[in-house]
């Protein structure tokens, strides 16, 4: 599938390098002039979180390269800045305007992560934002963590960051909570919550002592970190139950395609009418019930008289029309527990749970109802011919009872064409 939302995939791009030319920035101006930069140890928990990010973001970049789906790219950007922002932060310790860079590019790519947290959770809404005001915001954002440390201090730098952070994150986690309103997706409610729980740990930084006196770690750094492999799980099982929707919606899709299928095959087109095929499917079930139970079962043969006449003469959508008025007419005098198929032509069979008699009987209700409909509503002096047989109870199959009812139809089509010419 393609990406659909392509203003959220630029502004995530521009997002990335944005981050990326600051820390750039940062890392040229160090020499061994710069006596006062002082790098973090190997092992510092920032580099470890670091670390997890970087392997998270090659999960992620698998998930999308086997599923190929926006909101996991949107995914991959963020774990992306998040790993990029831990690693400039655990790297630079310093209060010169080498730090104060560092330190600013860290927070940006920190909220640039969250952004595209948010950008994710639209992408998987199919919902587009402006792009323009995407691309004004990174401005604004890379614009604002460049001088604030200069100007005003690492304290509003930080203040601001998890403030900016916090704010994101809050809009991510709304975002993935609204999910659940198209797809109970589990993994959805997963992220919202812990993105919603990782802003309010934002804010908890924010107003921590330890922000007042620089990037010290303190306990809500860990906690936050623990959301933040939460939401990776919650990414991890949002994306297998997409696929598994996906799945449902595919076969459930490939079910109603068949059942249609099996509708086309067994219905006539022209009326509406069950064929021949669904008339193979039937009888083997009726024959059944008919020996077990000895329920009664006849079949009642149907042809359209003068039906050539009305093609020959009126043409064939004349006789179309005719073959659908005799179907509707067959169809409102049926039961429930009969059936009526278009055998071929202008053939037609009923298939009846009742005797010989009452079959024959049923007949010519037909016939005598058809031919005084047939007087208001068709072109032409039309009526119906029928011959019926009852199934034997010891029959394994319909053929005798379907040739009997065939040739007393074709009597009864004898004995219509004698009255009619002894009439005029």
């Amino acid at each position: 599938m393609q990406v659909r939302d392509g203003s959220g995939a630029l502004a995530t791009v521009a997002m990335v390098a944005l981050g990326a030319v600051m820390v750039a920035l940062s890392g040229a101006g160090l020499d061994a002039a710069d006596a006062t930069v002082t790098p973090a140890l190997p092992t510092s928990p920032t580099y470890l979180a670091a670390g997890a990010a970087a392997i998270i973001t090659g999960l992620l970049l698998l998930l999308h390269l086997y599923r190929k789906r926006p909101y996991i790219l949107h995914w991959t950007a963020g774990w992306t800045c998040l790993t990029a922002s831990l690693a400039v932060d655990a790297s630079w310790r310093s209060p010169s305007n080498l730090g104060a860079l560092a330190a600013g590019g860290s927070q940006f790519l920190m909220v640039a992560g969250a952004l595209c947290f948010v950008a994710a959770a639209d992408a998987y809404r199919q919902r587009t934002r402006a792009r323009r005001a995407r691309a004004g915001l990174v401005l604004i954002l890379g614009a604002w963590f460049l001088i604030s440390p200069l100007i005003w201090g690492f304290q509003a730098l930080y203040i601001s960051g998890y403030l900016l952070t916090a704010s994101a994150l809050a809009l991510a986690g709304v975002a993935h909570v609204l999910i659940l309103r198209t797809s109970r997706l589990l993994g959805a409610a997963v992220v919202g919550a812990a993105l919603l729980v990782a802003a309010a740990t934002n804010v908890w930084m924010m107003l921590s002592p330890a922000v007042r006196g620089g990037p010290a770690l303190s306990d809500a750094f860990f906690f936050g970190l623990a959301l933040y492999l939460v939401t990776a799980l919650g990414m991890q099982l949002m994306t297998f139950e997409d696929m598994t929707l996906e799945l449902k919606s595919a076969n459930a899709r490939l079910e109603s395609a068949q059942i249609e299928l099996r509708q086309m095959v067994v219905t006539d087109a022209l009326t509406g009418l069950r064929n021949r095929r669904f008339f193979d499917e039937v009888i083997a079930r009726e024959l059944s019930l008919h020996r077990r139970y000895g329920t009664p079962l006849s079949v009642l043969f149907l042809d359209i008289d003068k039906f050539k006449s009305i093609n020959d003469t009126l043409g064939h959508a004349a006789g179309d029309r005719t073959l659908r008025e005799v179907a509707s007419f067959l169809q409102r005098k049926i039961r429930d527990a009969d059936y009526v198929f278009r055998w071929g032509g202008d053939e037609f069979l009923l298939l009846l749970s009742c005797r010989e008699d009452e079959a024959l009987r049923r007949g010519l209700d037909l016939q005598s109802e058809f031919r005084a409909m047939a007087v208001a509503t068709l072109p032409t002096d039309v009526g119906l011919s029928f011959g019926c047989a009852e199934v034997s109870p010891l029959a394994e199959s319909a053929n005798d009872a379907l040739k009997l009812a065939d040739e007393r139809m074709y009597a009864n089509k004898r004995a219509v064409r004698l009255a009619d010419a002894r009439a005029v």
